[in-house]
């Protein structure tokens, strides 16, 4: 981080630069299952993972950002890349790079690529960092698969401020002759990816033409050309985590992987906080009767689907303790969860530089009529609400930053 400090300045010219340095590892992966979108790639990817896994295969993974520590963002045929490897491939980079300007994201993307072709294993998971045309991961010319989640609008500063302007980077991951499975989209972000397949020629799996998947009492559907497979619903919660089943679904069924692989990616998955209910530490001690729960969602579609997975959840007195940065919608993101939340509590998040201020939060909050009050730290807040409803459920939310330093304090 002192090297590299923590900027987005979108380009792959360093990257080309450096991984020729290092002999081109992107070349020499296993294959390829390229992800990118606004929402739900991480679970997504989790899903396809664990139902590769349950079939027998050793998959790499890389995934941004890490919620505890670094080393959660890449996974040696399935399991966390050891401290000692960690440090001997970026010291590796760091030796071929020399003193030319490149990005934290970059050569930690570049260490990855490094240790994934250096290992045995069946498949290989990228999931973007950003965007995807220009993002870091998108240096490998011919992946087995594409996967792109539902797109809506984030990062905006980077990306473009309309929908059709995002969803133009995120379909600049699709290649000549590579299938991708595509998540359900708006007409709008649709017809942008649409447009791109048809000019490199790619193929599409499209979400409500090619696959369908539904809830029906109480067990997951899914539907494509090869048939209907019958299913228990998601270890995941909420509405959304279905959409996303269906997406790494679609994926398994592209490899050509078998209903038990299809299962086990929905019954066998696990995602940190990704509406999370935490059962052990210090926090649940703490916390008493009350229920605490815990998600990293942080735009307006992440807000409207936990107000949505609220809703489904046996009914409690729900408060909210909500920290974000100051780059996203704040606005957006509480006005779905309004109905749901009895109270909030606007925490700053400590130690980052970007973060929105308590009170920021609060008059938020308060201009979609959530009652809000400022506290100085999220045990402030638990214990303001467990004095008030020794029995509510109590949702930490907001920002992945703030999901990881929970889950760090609450060991």
């Amino acid at each position: 981080m002192s090297l590299h400090p923590k900027i987005i300045d979108l380009t792959l010219d360093r990257m080309h630069r450096l991984l020729t340095a290092l002999g081109n590892p992107e070349k020499h992966l296993p294959p390829v299952i390229h992800l990118a979108g606004t929402n739900g790639k991480g679970s997504t990817q989790a899903m396809i993972r664990a139902g590769l896994e349950a079939d027998g295969n050793r998959v790499h993974a890389y995934t941004s950002p890490h919620l505890a520590r670094f080393h959660e963002r890449i996974r040696l045929a399935g399991e966390l890349i050891t401290e000692d490897y960690l440090s001997e491939v970026l010291a590796e980079c760091e030796e071929a790079n020399g003193d030319i300007t490149i990005t934290y994201f970059e050569i930690t993307t570049c260490a990855a690529l490094l240790a994934f072709a250096r290992s045995d294993a069946e498949y290989t998971l990228l999931e973007t960092g950003l965007g995807g045309r220009l993002d870091a991961t998108n240096v490998v010319e011919t992946p087995r698969l594409c996967v792109i989640t539902p797109i809506s609008i984030d990062h905006q500063q980077y990306l473009g401020e309309t929908i059709e302007e995002i969803a133009a980077e995120k379909a600049g991951i699709l290649k000549h002759g590579v299938y991708c499975v595509v998540g359900p989209q708006q007409d709008a972000a649709l017809e942008v990816i649409e447009a791109q397949a048809a000019k490199v020629g790619a193929a599409l799996l499209i979400h409500g033409q090619h696959w369908q998947v539904w809830e029906e009492n109480g067990r997951l559907v899914y539907q494509d050309e090869n048939g209907l497979l019958d299913l228990p619903m998601p270890n995941l919660i909420g509405a959304h985590q279905v959409q996303n089943a269906g997406a790494a679904i679609a994926a398994l069924r592209a490899l050509g992987k078998p209903e038990s692989a299809c299962e086990a990616a929905i019954t066998k998955v696990e995602w940190p906080a990704r509406m999370q209910r935490l059962r052990h530490g210090p926090l649940v001690e703490a916390a008493g009767q009350a229920e605490v729960w815990l998600d990293g969602g942080h735009n307006p579609a992440a807000g409207q689907a936990l107000g949505e997975a609220l809703k489904r959840l046996p009914k409690r007195p729900t408060y909210l303790i909500c920290g974000m940065l100051n780059t996203k919608d704040i606005t957006g993101y509480l006005q779905p969860l309004a109905k749901s939340a009895r109270g909030l509590y606007g925490v700053s998040i400590e130690g980052e530089a970007a973060t929105l201020q308590a009170s920021e939060t609060v008059a938020a909050a308060r201009s979609v009529h959530i009652h809000a009050e400022e506290a100085a730290s999220v045990s402030e807040a638990l214990d303001a609400i467990i004095a008030k409803d020794p029995s509510a459920r109590i949702l930490i939310c907001g920002s992945l930053y703030l999901a990881g330093r929970i889950l760090r304090e609450n060991g």
